[in-house]
């Protein structure tokens, strides 16, 4: 479980350059940024929708490797495989993951037209269910942690997984918007995004050699 910790912290740290693309750039676009305390208020909302989707997707495969002996074997090579095209992601091949993110286009579909409905006064309740929506945005990143978190075996795992891919996140989002742009130069960079990008796709093909050996 530690591997999976490190992974899960990983994978958010990596794409901590995706998060400043959409996240940061939604946050501050509704002015969170100019506060420390709503833009901490907007991320614990949106890593805590990280943790529901966790459990949901955990409890989901639970159930499914319960009626096939070898379920988790080939759930294993399915998050080596995501793992892999999330390296390839970050390496700006953005077809990698877009036909994962146009699947989730339709769930979010139906989660967008409630974030109009929310108070207009941005109190931290409001902030902290805005973020909570919003984590729901369709996000290649997302899902491919979300892969990893239905290896867990059971939904408090799954659950913990996606909140420590979320904390993973956090430093970028919150780091940057309250302090400087320096962080999000770093994390934008071609340097760092090849050796994230390279060290996950390294990771994926390790997860698929040991997936392969237990087959």
């Amino acid at each position: 479980m530690s591997i999976d910790i490190i992974a899960a912290f990983l994978m958010g740290l990596a794409g901590s350059g995706h998060c400043l693309a959409m996240c940061g750039g939604l946050a501050a676009a509704m002015g969170y940024q100019r506060s420390p305390m709503r833009l901490f208020w907007y991320n614990l909302g949106r890593i805590l929708s990280y943790a529901i989707a966790g459990f949901i997707v955990a409890a989901a495969f639970f159930s499914i490797s319960k009626v096939h002996v070898n379920g988790f074997v080939y759930l294993r090579i399915f998050a080596g495989v995501m793992m892999v095209l999330l390296g390839l992601y970050l390496l700006r091949w953005n077809r990698a993951l877009l036909w994962l993110e146009k699947a989730g286009a339709y769930l979010w579909r139906y989660i967008q037209p409630l974030t109009r409905k929310l108070p207009a006064e941005k109190t931290s309740t409001y902030i902290f269910l805005a973020g909570m929506l919003w984590g729901w945005l369709p996000c290649g990143l997302v899902y491919s942690a979300l892969t990893w978190a239905a290896l867990s075996g059971d939904p408090l795992s799954g659950a913990g997984f996606m909140l420590i891919f979320g904390l993973g996140t956090f430093p970028a989002m919150f780091l940057t918007g309250v302090f400087s742009q320096k962080l999000a130069h770093i994390l934008q960079s071609t340097s760092f995004r090849w050796i994230a990008g390279l060290l996950l796709i390294g990771y994926g093909i390790a997860t698929l050699l040991i997936a392969a050996k237990q087959l």
